[in-house]
C-alpha cells in the first residue's frame, strides 16, 4: 500500500500533519526522526519532516541523514524539518530577532510551483518558531514570502524537496490542506485508495490469515475504540472471538448494564466480571494520579488475566489500541505524558499473542469503521472516556461515596446534552468531542440550602470541541442549559453545592484533569 512517511522530531503538531494526510485518503505512517525504514521501501511515496521543540543549533538536537530519501522520494520540510533542510544543505539558520509566532500571510507566492498550486496570495499561515533561514541553500529558490520571513517557503530547483517555516497541518493556515494536497496527491502521486471500506476488507483478511482458527480474548471498555475492535473480529473470526468486560466500579451510571445490552444486540461473546471491590480496596487512600492510572492498569491486568485463563484454549489477546496511544505511548522525548490503559500491561504469564486490529487509525477513522460495519450510532458517536474512569476526574482519594455522588452528577449533565438540541438542530452531545464531570473532592465551598449553611463539594463540568484530541477548544455551551444542568445538580445530588465549568483549552490544559 501506498504510504507517506512522517519522521516525528517531537512536535506537538506532527499527529495533526498524520491526520491531515489521512483526511486526504492516503496511509501515512509516523516515526520517530532516527527509525526511517532501512532499504528501498517501493510502497513510500513521499517523506514529511516534522516540527520540533529544539533548534537546529542544540546539542541535543534531533538529525537524520537526509541521503536516505533526498533524492529517491519527495520531500517536505516543516518548521524545524525546514531548517534542518536547509542547515544541512549549506543554508544559514539563526537566532530571529524575536520569535515569530502567531498568523502571518504569504505576501508573495511562486503560484507556478506545484505546491502552491490553487493558492491565493496574501494566504494565511501560522507561524511558531524562534530560529529563522536567513540563506537557502545553493540550486533552491524562493517560493513564499512573508512580511517578516522572506524564506518562509523555498524549493529544490534540481530534486523533489520543498520547505515551509509555517505549519500547513494548523487550522489557521487557511490553505494549509490545499497545501498537503499539493504535495502528497499532485507531487507523490497518491491513489487515494485508504479509506474505511478498503480497511474492513483489508483487515478482515489480515486478521484471518493472522489467527486463523485460534481463539482470541479481547477486553472491552464500552468505548468506541474496543467495540470497533470486536465487531471487527467477530466479523472475521466470529464465535472464537470471547470478550471480556471488566467493572472497575469507576464507570458511568449504570453504564455496566447499559453497554451489556448493547453488546448483546451486536452478537458479541460477552462475559461481564463485576471487580469493583478489588478496584477500590487497592485504590483506598491514593491520592497521586499516576499512581491511580497504575494501580487500575495492574487490577485490570490481574482481574483480565483470571478470567481468560479459564479460556484455557486462547492464544490471542486483542486490544482496540490506536494509533495515537501508540504514539503518545513512545514519545520520542522519553517523557510519558500519561499511563495508557493499552498500551504496555501485557503479562508474560499470559504466553498470549498480541492482535491490534485498529492500530493504525485515528479516532474518527475508527467511527467511520465502525459505520461502515453497520454499528448503532449511539455507540459510534461515544464520547472518549478514560479507561480508570471516574477515578481520574475525582481529585484527591476514591470512595464509593465519591464515586457515586460523581456518577449522579454526570448522568444529569450527559444526559442533558444527548437532551438539548441547539438552534441547528443538532444535539449538544453530537457537537462535543468529550463531555465529563469532576469532583474537586479535595475542596469545600460554603452553600445555603434553605435555612441551612452547607459545607459541601464543588463539582466542575468539562466539554470540548476536538477532531483528533491533540489540540482541543472548551465548548461554549449555551447559557440556559448550563443554568438548568447547573441548578438540577445542586437540587439532586447530595454532597454538591457549587458547579463550575471549566473553559481552559488543550494546550495548555489537557481534557482531564488527571
Amino acid at each position: 500500500m501506498q504510504k507517506i512517511i512522517i519522521l516525528d522530531f517531537g512536535s506537538q503538531t506532527t499527529q495533526l500533519i498524520g491526520r491531515r494526510v489521512r483526511e486526504l485518503d492516503t496511509f501515512c505512517e509516523i516515526l520517530p526522526y532516527n527509525k526511517y525504514p532501512k532499504g528501498d521501501d517501493a510502497d513510500v511515496i513521499g517523506v514529511i519532516l516534522s516540527g520540533s521543540p529544539y533548534s537546529v543549533h542544540d546539542p541535543e538536537a534531533f538529525k537524520v541523514d537526509l541521503s536516505q530519501f533526498v533524492g529517491k522520494v519527495p520531500v517536505l520540510g516543516i518548521c524545524y524539518g525546514a531548517q534542518f533542510i536547509s542547515n544541512t544543505l549549506g543554508g544559514k539558520v539563526e537566532k530571529a530577532d524575536s520569535r515569530e509566532y502567531g498568523r502571518a500571510n504569504l505576501e508573495t507566492i511562486n503560484l507556478d510551483n506545484p505546491l502552491f498550486k490553487g493558492f491565493e496570495k496574501g494566504s494565511q499561515v501560522w507561524m511558531s518558531h524562534g530560529d529563522t533561514i536567513t540563506a537557502i541553500p545553493e540550486d533552491f529558490e524562493v517560493i513564499g514570502s512573508t512580511k517578516d520571513v522572506t524564506n518562509a517557503a523555498f524549493a529544490s530547483t534540481k530534486q523533489p524537496v520543498w520547505a515551509v517555516q509555517f505549519h500547513p497541518e494548523v487550522y489557521h493556515t487557511t490553505q494549509g490542506k490545499t497545501l498537503l494536497q499539493n504535495f502528497v496527491v499532485n507531487i507523490c502521486g497518491s491513489k487515494q485508495e485508504w479509506s474505511a471500506a478498503s480497511f474492513v476488507d483489508t483487515t478482515v483478511a489480515e486478521l484471518k490469515a493472522q489467527v486463523g482458527s485460534d481463539r482470541v480474548i479481547l477486553g472491552l471498555s464500552g468505548g468506541v475504540d474496543s467495540s470497533v475492535a470486536a465487531v471487527l473480529l467477530n466479523k472475521a473470526i466470529g464465535s472464537n472471538l470471547t470478550c471480556i468486560f471488566v467493572d472497575h466500579g469507576m464507570l458511568r451510571k449504570n453504564e455496566f448494564q447499559q453497554v451489556m445490552n448493547d453488546y448483546k444486540v451486536l452478537g458479541l461473546n460477552v462475559i461481564g466480571v463485576d471487580a469493583s471491590e478489588k478496584f477500590f480496596s487497592d485504590l483506598a487512600g491514593v491520592t497521586d494520579p499516576e499512581q491511580k492510572r497504575k494501580i487500575i492498569g495492574r487490577d485490570f491486568v490481574e482481574v483480565f488475566n483470571a478470567e481468560a485463563k479459564k479460556i484455557t484454549d486462547a492464544k490471542w489477546l486483542a486490544q482496540g489500541t490506536i494509533y495515537p496511544d501508540r504514539i503518545e505511548s513512545l514519545n520520542i522525548t522519553g517523557k510519558v505524558i500519561k499511563s495508557h490503559h493499552n498500551v504496555g500491561g501485557l503479562p508474560k504469564e499470559m504466553h498470549l499473542q498480541l492482535c491490534e486490529p485498529l492500530k493504525w487509525l485515528f479516532k474518527d477513522e475508527v467511527r467511520r469503521v465502525g459505520r461502515q460495519l453497520g454499528m448503532p450510532e449511539h455507540l459510534i458517536t461515544r464520547h472518549p472516556f478514560p479507561g480508570p474512569g471516574l477515578a481520574v476526574r475525582i481529585l484527591g482519594d476514591i470512595t464509593r461515596e465519591k464515586v457515586q455522588i460523581l456518577q449522579d452528577a454526570d448522568d444529569i449533565y450527559i444526559r442533558g446534552l444527548r437532551e438539548y438540541v441547539d438552534t441547528d438542530g443538532e444535539t449538544l452531545y453530537n457537537k462535543v468531542w468529550q463531555a465529563g464531570a469532576i469532583l474537586l473532592s479535595t475542596v469545600r465551598s460554603v452553600g445555603v440550602m434553605g435555612d441551612e449553611r452547607t459545607y459541601e463539594h464543588p463539582v466542575a463540568l468539562r466539554a470540548v470541541t476536538s477532531t483528533d484530541a491533540m489540540t482541543a477548544d472548551w465548548a461554549h455551551l449555551p447559557y440556559e442549559f448550563m443554568a438548568k444542568v447547573s441548578n438540577e445538580i445542586i437540587n439532586k445530588v447530595r454532597g454538591v453545592n457549587r458547579v463550575c465549568y471549566d473553559i481552559s483549552s488543550k494546550p495548555p490544559a489537557t481534557i482531564e484533569w488527571e
